[in-house]
């Protein structure tokens, strides 16, 4: 067998909705495939199953579960199964399904995603936890804070160019970005809501985001509206970081000071890391490289190859390849 039609052999014999851990192991334990040394089985199973479904293959279907997860079935088995699909479509009704089974992964597993993909385009990031603020366990508190902060330094090659910039305006040496992150944004409302929270939480930056693993493809011409009004930059992050997108550029705004003196009253990490970016703005030419490490192991982590990253999203059961 290959690996393809051990997949569709698992379908078979599973004959109900299931997901890509349930099929990668029924099929280690029915040996239908030997995947020898490689390292992650699953994430090659998920990507397989997307196969299936960009290629139009129509042997294979999937249901969307809450958090962007996905049940897989055989086509032939619906009947079976209870599932009632449109003559002519491949959409399917709502059906009920054992939610215990499936299992989603949390809004802040993302942050890792977004941290690698800005370290790749020189942005060091930080998570800001607004439980960690005075009055945290107010619900308001999202409305101030953002998810992620970021800051990107103007690389100049010489020191007598630095300085001289410093000299003029030390704002423009660095850029400071805000970022509210979503799991997924699928209606008209849940894109205004989330749109208007990253409005609001970042006033005080540079450039503010909206990034999100997914969006409805419906949203498009509304967040170019929400963009082109309100100039807030809007994100699709990727399983892959580096294969993320910037749907929508943010518009550069100046720094509001008052809101950032605010936001370090309040949040000791976005002291921190306001603090550590001053830090190595004003460092001396030989304490530049260590005052740069500092800020880096301050901020967050972020993947150093290919396959921490698979094996990240399966632990956090993110979806992979679909």
């Amino acid at each position: 067998m290959t690996v393809k039609e051990a997949i569709l052999k698992s379908l078979e014999d599973i004959n109900g909705l299931t997901n890509y851990m349930e099929i990668h192991d029924h099929i280690i334990n029915k040996n239908y495939y030997d995947f020898g040394s490689a390292k992650t089985p699953p994430a090659t199973i998920s990507a397989l199953l997307g196969d299936f479904i960009r290629n139009g293959d129509t042997r294979v279907k999937r249901l969307k579960q809450s958090g962007g997860t996905y049940s897989y079935y055989l086509t032939k088995n619906e009947q079976e199964i209870g599932i009632e699909i449109l003559s002519g479509s491949t959409d399917t009704s709502p059906i009920k399904i054992n939610k215990s089974k499936v299992k989603t992964y949390a809004e802040r597993d993302l942050h890792k995603l977004l941290s690698s993909y800005l370290k790749n385009t020189k942005i060091y990031s930080k998570t800001i936890f607004h439980e960690h603020s005075k009055n945290g366990k107010d619900s308001n508190q999202i409305w101030t804070h953002p998810d992620m902060i970021g800051v990107k330094l103007l690389n100049l090659q010489t020191k007598v160019s630095q300085n001289f910039l410093k000299s003029i305006n030390r704002v423009d040496t660095f850029k400071l970005s805000s970022y509210e992150l979503k799991k997924e944004i699928n209606s008209d409302s849940e894109l205004k809501k989330a749109y208007f929270q990253a409005v609001s939480n970042s006033s005080w930056a540079n450039y503010g985001y909206l990034v999100a693993y997914e969006f409805s493809d419906s949203l498009s011409d509304e967040m170019e509206r929400l963009n082109q009004s309100f100039g807030i930059g809007i994100i699709e992050l990727n399983a892959n970081p580096y294969q993320s997108k910037v749907l929508f550029p943010a518009n550069y705004r100046d720094l509001d000071f008052k809101t950032i003196d605010k936001l370090c009253k309040i949040n000791k990490e976005f002291e921190q890391f306001i603090e550590q970016t001053d830090r190595l703005m004003t460092a001396q030419e030989r304490y530049y490289k260590s005052t740069e490490k500092e800020l880096d192991e301050f901020c967050d982590s972020y993947f150093e190859k290919d396959t921490e990253i698979e094996k990240y999203c399966i632990d956090k059961n993110i979806p992979f390849g679909d």
